[in-house]
């Protein structure tokens, strides 16, 4: 006999299947009002950010200024100590105490060997630092990151401080170098984040002016100390590295971190509390500057950890290349002249005695920073493909002319030309394409491999610096080549290729937000059609 069928129960199953559907799908709803909620935030603060001023965003965010150029100051320590050992090998008394007799010149030189040793110390260490500084500050953030450099640093300016010997001096240059790739790697990428869209040109452009500050620093202070017959007239400019560590550390510790490394870490609360630290509480919404974070990085997101290998995947490959190779430009368009001023003035045929070239040492690093403070204006309203592509070009120009200056032969009119047009070509690349590409290694790598990417970009700035130095010495030095301007040729030569490169492979990235450069990255939209492209504001890709 069959058993009966319990109607009643198999209706309350219904009944519970359909209550169950009906939470399901008001919470469906619920969510989905939520996502559209958040969306539109993002896409009220893209928008907002897009349509303020220079001034308005200075005015919104003050304290995101004030931080940029708080990171930015790291730099000054990297380029004190390039621009010092550069100096170094132009001091009497340095020369004297480490160097040879050359009966040619009657004085004592640092042979050619030891002069590209002691330039290429710190970058060597610098590879290993930049290498160390994405791995470490995707795990613990950029301050933290830059912290740990600091007082590694102080440690390492003992060593150069009391080292008596050109390999002890190595050593410490190569330590020193550590730090140096942390810096480098980090700042340009916290200036980028923590600003909105029309200061990330301006607040990444710092990192170019206190470039410039530490050659001042150097230049001031070896000028003083370079007639000094005893070790003070290099001792002294070894130990002021360390009037820099200590206190920047305690800036940055109480600097708020990046609010996109907190969005990719997940910590949203910490991220709306640092934006509320970087602008104007009465003139900002947090929740939805926060949500514009959200969603870019939303689009970026996988369930993997950032790493090295997915640089050179899809996408990506293409941006870390423009990364390395503006990095690496800046050895050959000119710069290792800036970097080697003094000693160019002095041995490059210019006729000059040590103070004189000491003196316009120091007024070519004036200049340098007068410039950059120019370049603000040029990127944030021609662009920064523009300034760029073009400054290089003019660049290549001036060093044509300064290779012809340093052939037609030995004169005063000549000498004066080298001097002039070794000047401009220092001056000149801080006006455009140095500052240019600090604003572009800000902006070209995705949220979620930023550290990564700049450590990498440095890295090859380093690795195409290295071999540079070797060249430039060679080139300069009257026991090897002794070209003086004719140098000109050869980094003409160079960056007319850092030209034609940049034309075809740069795109123009003013005015984007980071949703935007995505977008464009990933429909694989030529260079130069960039500009003309337009990426919807609902658009996710």
């Amino acid at each position: 006999m069959s058993e009966p069928i319990d109607t009643k129960a198999h209706g309350g199953e219904i009944q519970t299947e359909k209550a169950i559907s009906h939470v399901e799908d008001s919470y469906n709803l619920d969510n989905e009002a939520k996502l559209e909620a958040y969306k539109a935030a993002a896409m009220e603060a893209e928008t907002a950010e897009q349509k303020s001023g220079v001034l308005q965003a200075v005015k919104e965010y003050p304290m995101a200024a004030l931080w940029a150029f708080v990171m930015s100051c790291t730099i000054i320590m990297e380029s004190y100590c390039v621009f010092l050992m550069g100096n170094f090998i132009a001091l009497p008394r340095f020369a004297e105490r480490y160097g040879v007799y050359n009966a040619t010149e009657d004085k004592y030189i640092i042979v050619a060997s030891w002069q590209s040793a002691l330039q290429m110390g710190g970058p060597l260490g610098a590879i290993i630092g930049v290498l160390l500084a994405g791995p470490l500050t995707s795990r613990i953030g950029y301050r933290y990151a830059t912290i740990t450099g600091l007082m590694c640093l102080n440690a390492f300016i003992f060593i150069f401080y009391f080292g008596d010997s050109l390999p002890v001096m190595f050593v410490a240059q190569l330590l020193e170098g550590i730090p140096w790739g942390i810096f480098i790697a980090n700042a340009p990428a916290y200036c980028s984040e923590i600003t909105p869209i029309q200061l990330r040109a301006p607040a990444t452009q710092m990192l170019q002016m206190f470039w410039a500050i530490g050659s001042i620093i150097v230049g001031g202070v070896t000028f003083h100390y370079n007639k000094l017959d005893n070790d003070i007239a290099y001792r002294i400019p070894i130990a002021l590295q360390w009037l820099f560590p200590t206190p920047l550390a305690i800036l940055l510790f109480i600097a708020p971190e990046s609010p996109w490394w907190l969005v990719r870490k997940g910590r949203l609360e910490e991220a709306e509390k640092s934006v509320r630290r970087l602008g104007r509480k009465t003139r900002l919404n947090t929740s939805e500057a926060v949500a514009m974070m959200r969603r870019t990085v939303d689009l970026e997101k996988t369930i993997k950890e950032p790493n090295l290998a997915e640089l050179w995947k899809g996408t990506d490959l293409y941006r870390t290349l423009i990364v390395c190779g503006v990095y690496a430009a800046q050895n050959l368009t000119g710069n290792l002249i800036a970097n080697q001023a003094v000693y160019f003035f002095e041995r490059a045929e210019a006729g000059m005695d040590t103070n004189t070239a000491f003196a316009l040492g120091l007024i070519t690093s004036a200049l340098q920073m007068i410039f950059v403070m120019l370049s603000w204006i040029l990127t944030s309203y021609l662009g920064r493909r523009t300034i760029y592509v073009w400054g290089s070009l003019i660049n290549v120009g001036f060093l044509v002319a300064l290779g012809i200056a340093g052939s037609v032969g030995i004169s005063k009119a000549a000498s004066l030309a080298q001097a002039s047009l070794g000047l401009i070509v220092s001056v000149l690349f801080t006006l455009g394409p140095a500052p240019a590409s600090w604003v572009i290694i800000g902006e070209t790598s995705s949220i979620r491999l930023r550290p990564l990417t700049t450590g990498v970009g440095r890295g090859a700035y380093y690795v195409v610096n290295i071999p540079c130095i070797f060249l430039a010495s060679y080139m300069l030095n009257p026991d090897e080549a002794n070209l003086g301007g004719k140098c000109g040729y050869v980094w003409a030569g160079t960056g007319f290729v850092c030209f034609v490169a940049a034309y075809f492979f740069l795109p123009e990235m003013k005015n984007r937000s980071y949703r935007e450069i995505d977008i464009l990255f990933k429909r694989k939209v030529p260079a130069r059609q960039w500009t003309k492209t337009v990426v919807d504001i609902e658009a996710d890709e």
